[in-house]
């Protein structure tokens, strides 16, 4: 660093080399600020008398100046509209009456909208029904599309598919939520939930 103040004296240095020279003098400045600054921190810390309440004798230890607060501490007041944790009872969303295992999922969508279905009434792609072979009318299913992890609740209204390799039949809806709209049909897990 002598060598650079006495070229800049000199007037012999350049631009590169005084930007170079000022950002190290910069870092030395900052560097030495920050050592002091923490050496400050580490006696103030260890020096009992710096935090000692005025009026007390140094050696005196600071829990013996104050007193427990008595009674309930204001700020700590619970507000009368607060909830009771443990008096909390959160209803599980549809539980699982019965696991139906896993199957092959189609849809069928604009060709049957507004025809009647088996349960006797209009089909609508936009609904979240379902058709399927043997379970009951008004039955409630979960389908899952392990693949991503998408599930949609279905209502059965209609019979079908009539199919060997498939299991349901989904709405246009349904299908779309699971995203199996581009194939026609996926692998998915079915569950017989309550409403």
């Amino acid at each position: 660093m002598e060598v650079g103040i006495r070229e800049l004296r000199a007037g012999g240095t350049s631009r590169k080399r005084l930007h170079r020279l000022a950002v190290s003098i910069a870092a030395l400045l900052c560097v030495s600020s920050a050592a002091a600054a923490h050496d400050d921190q580490k006696q103030s810390l260890t020096t009992s008398t710096a935090i000692a309440p005025a009026g007390t004798a140094p050696d005196a230890p600071l829990a013996d100046e104050f007193e427990p607060f008595a009674g309930p501490r204001p700020d700590l007041r619970i507000p009368d509209h607060a909830v009771d944790l443990d008096e909390l009872d959160v209803p599980v969303e549809n539980p699982v009456l019965q696991d139906l295992g896993s199957g092959v999922a189609s849809f069928y969508g604009r060709r049957f909208h507004g025809r009647r279905t088996a349960s006797g009434e209009r089909f609508d792609m936009n609904a979240m029904t379902a058709a399927h072979k043997t379970l009951p009318f008004g039955t409630n299913v979960r389908v899952t599309n392990p693949r991503n992890g998408k599930s949609v609740v279905v209502r059965i209204n209609d019979r079908g598919p009539f199919s060997r390799t498939r299991d349901i039949d989904l709405s246009r809806a349904a299908a779309t939520e699971l995203g199996i709209i581009n194939h026609g049909h996926a692998d998915v897990e079915l569950d017989v939930v309550a409403p």
